[in-house]
C-alpha cells in the first residue's frame, strides 16, 4: 500500500469519485490508500459537497510549509507517555477528529474534543488546549462555548481558580439525554401545527406522523441510555492471554 502524501492526481480522482458519489471506502480501494485517508482529506477539504482537488493541494502545501521540526508541538509528542509512538498518535487523533467532524462538529469543536479524549486526565485547561493545538485563546474559547452548551464537555474550576475541560463517562450520558430531549419542542410545535391546521387536512397528517416518529426516537433512546448508563461506569476487562501448551507456543483455540 502506498504511503506518503496525497498527490495531485490521485486528488483529482478523489473529486471524480466523489462527483460520481462513490463511498470513501470505494475510492480508497481504486487509489490503494486506506479508507481513513480519504475521509480525513476530504473533511479536512471543505467535505464531499465542496471539495476541490487543486485548492486541496494548494492547502495542503500551505500546511506543510508552516509545520516546523523544531515546533513545539513535535517537540511535545516526541515525549509521549507509556511508549507511545508518537507519529501514530498524532495520524490516529487527526483520524478521530475527522470522524468528529463527519457527526456535524466544526473542525475546531472536533479537535478539542480529539485532545481531551486521548488525553490520560481527561482534564486540560484552556491554555494546555491552545499550546497543544498550537491554536488562539480565542478559538479554544469559542470551541469550548459550542462543547458546553453541546454537553459535551464539563468545566471545573481548581484550587488557584483556573477553568479546567474535562470530559469523563458521564458526559456521553448526558449528552445522549440532551440529544433526545432536543426533539421534545420540535414534537410539541408540531402538534400546534395539527391543531391548527386541522386534524383531518394531509399537512397535518404530515406533522402528526413526525411528532410521533421523534417522540418514539426520544423515548427509545432515553430508555436505551438508562440501560447501557452501567457500562459507562464499569472498566472493560482485560484480555486473558491464552495458556502456553507444552511446547510453550499459545494453544489455538478450537
Amino acid at each position: 500500500m502506498p504511503g506518503g502524501r496525497l498527490t495531485q492526481q490521485e486528488r483529482q480522482q478523489i473529486a471524480s469519485g466523489l462527483a460520481d458519489n462513490l463511498p470513501y471506502a470505494e475510492i480508497a480501494r481504486r487509489l490503494d490508500r486506506p479508507t481513513s485517508t480519504i475521509t480525513r482529506e476530504v473533511m479536512r477539504n471543505g467535505g464531499p459537497t465542496a471539495y476541490r482537488a487543486d485548492l486541496a493541494h494548494r492547502a495542503t502545501e500551505v500546511r506543510a510549509h508552516r509545520r516546523s521540526p523544531s515546533s513545539s508541538r513535535t517537540a511535545e509528542s516526541a515525549l509521549q507517555p507509556h511508549g507511545r509512538d508518537a507519529r501514530a498518535v498524532a495520524e490516529y487523533e487527526e483520524t478521530f477528529t475527522t470522524v468528529l467532524m463527519s457527526s456535524g462538529l466544526n473542525r475546531m469543536g472536533a479537535r478539542v474534543l480529539t485532545c481531551l479524549f486521548t488525553s490520560d486526565s481527561g482534564s486540560l485547561t484552556a491554555s494546555d488546549l491552545a499550546r497543544r493545538l498550537q491554536v488562539s485563546p480565542a478559538s479554544i474559547s469559542k470551541a469550548i462555548a459550542f462543547l458546553e452548551s453541546q454537553s459535551l464537555v464539563r468545566r471545573q474550576r481548581d484550587e488557584r481558580r483556573r477553568d479546567h475541560y474535562l470530559v469523563d463517562d458521564e458526559l456521553f450520558y448526558q449528552a445522549t439525554i440532551a440529544s433526545a430531549r432536543a426533539n421534545d419542542q420540535l414534537v410539541a410545535t408540531a402538534r400546534q401545527g395539527v391543531a391548527l391546521l386541522g386534524s383531518h387536512t394531509p399537512a397535518a397528517a404530515r406533522l402528526e406522523n413526525i411528532a410521533r416518529f421523534l417522540d418514539f426516537m426520544s423515548e427509545s433512546i432515553t430508555r436505551a441510555a438508562e440501560q447501557a448508563r452501567e457500562v459507562l461506569h464499569t472498566r472493560p476487562a482485560a484480555a486473558t492471554p491464552a495458556a502456553p501448551d507444552q511446547s510453550g507456543q499459545a494453544a489455538s483455540r478450537s
